[in-house]
């Protein structure tokens, strides 16, 4: 089975820019991130234009499911900021695809030290190849049914709603 990997954004690919102090986007991060993952299924990858969660409009979420309706896999894991991720969850739930589709991210930028990057995307890797059509948020080693999933702003984890 290949896995189709779309990456959009969020912190999981942010970079600290240390003159402005500031997080902002460069380059994906996806290729090293699969690379020291040591996953050895295939996977198709693809780069939207990364944005912040809070700044994604419907437009972007209609790029998103458009992406996951023309992919030719089965299972599909986005990569998407954790501020938002259950509203694009929601779309592509709605639009009911028949693919096994896995929204991840990340709480701490993939090359910020101690980041959830490279668990969250391994373990959604994982589970997009065994959960059933559907969609799921797969976040702190659990998957989520994207209508029963809340993000924990608090605690800093999703959790079952």
């Amino acid at each position: 089975m290949t896995l189709r990997v779309i990456a959009s954004g969020g912190t999981f690919d942010k970079h600290y820019d240390e003159i402005a102090g500031k997080l902002g986007f460069g380059p994906g991060h996806l290729a090293a991130v699969i690379k020291r993952a040591r996953i050895t299924v295939p996977l198709a990858l693809e780069e939207l234009p990364f944005l912040d969660s809070l700044d994604m409009q419907d437009a972007d979420r209609q790029r998103i499911l458009a992406s996951c309706v023309g992919a030719e896999e089965p299972a599909i894991v986005i990569i998407h900021g954790t501020d938002t991720m259950r509203e694009t969850a929601e779309v592509l739930g709605n639009a009911k695809l028949g693919k096994t589709i896995v929204l991840t991210g990340a709480m701490i930028p993939y090359e910020i030290a101690n980041s959830d990057a490279l668990f969250n995307f391994g373990f959604a890797c994982g589970v997009a190849q065994i959960l059933p059509p559907g969609v799921y948020v797969a976040m702190n080693a659990q998957a989520f049914a994207w209508d029963k999933v809340e993000k924990n702003r608090a605690a800093g984890v999703f959790q079952a709603r």
